[in-house]
């Protein structure tokens, strides 16, 4: 007697584009510990020379069509979703800490630790850092509340050094709109000792037009 087996599920797109992110998020782990291990290491030049020639051949490893300068990537959902490569929350990026988000009542929470890679002072965080992930949650905020804009001012106060290797909460909220303006807060605390702010933002951002927007992003999907 001969038995039919069902033939196997097809993978659908889900499944696939679920597929690249995971193994996108698992080159970007692993190229983050490099570049930690990079700039903590005491290796020796030869070392350093011989990784280096490593480094240069896996590189060449990746083949194939690079991505054009103003096209966004088929695994993002551009502007309000998924970004695998921002150097702020993308798990793709070695740039990245990457930065974890999540709702609150009235805004969105950020959590993160810098590494070493992200110093400015001995044992801190560079300035620059503290604005742009202040600017990212902001801008996410943004889009949370449905109005996607870009940032046109973006004023920082530095109260007290971002400590590294620490577990930090950034919160990000809008307080208000005017016709095309979205006015917003920010803060970056510890996780520790969330009521002692680190560095606190305002910042004002527009939502642009739809032909304005269409210009500086050709790539995006439209509804």
């Amino acid at each position: 007697m001969h038995l039919s087996l069902p033939e196997p599920p097809t993978p659908s797109a889900h499944d696939d584009l679920e597929h690249r992110k995971a193994a996108i998020t698992r080159l970007g782990d692993e190229l983050r510990a490099l570049v930690e291990a990079t700039v903590r290491t005491a290796a020796t030049p030869d070392t350093l020379h011989r990784v280096a020639d490593e480094v240069r051949r896996l590189t060449a490893r990746l083949t194939g069509r690079r991505r054009a300068r103003a096209e966004i990537p088929d695994v993002d959902d551009f502007p309000a979703g998924a970004r695998m490569y921002s150097p702020v929350v993308g798990p793709g990026s070695p740039l990245a800490p990457p930065v974890r988000i999540t709702p609150t009542a009235d805004g969105l929470l950020g959590e993160c630790t810098l590494g070493i890679a992200h110093e400015g002072p001995p044992g801190y965080g560079h300035g620059g850092m503290s604005a742009m992930l202040l600017d990212e949650l902001m801008g996410r905020a943004c889009a949370s509340a449905g109005t996607p804009g870009l940032t046109v001012s973006l004023e920082v106060r530095y109260r007290r050094p971002v400590p590294l290797l620490t577990p930090l909460r950034i919160l990000a909220r809008v307080t208000r709109t005017d016709d095309r303006k979205i006015f917003v807060t920010g803060s970056i605390t510890t996780e520790e000792d969330p009521a002692t702010p680190l560095a606190t933002g305002e910042a004002v951002f527009v939502t642009p037009a739809p032909d304005q927007a269409r210009t500086l992003f050709p790539g995006m999907r439209t509804p």
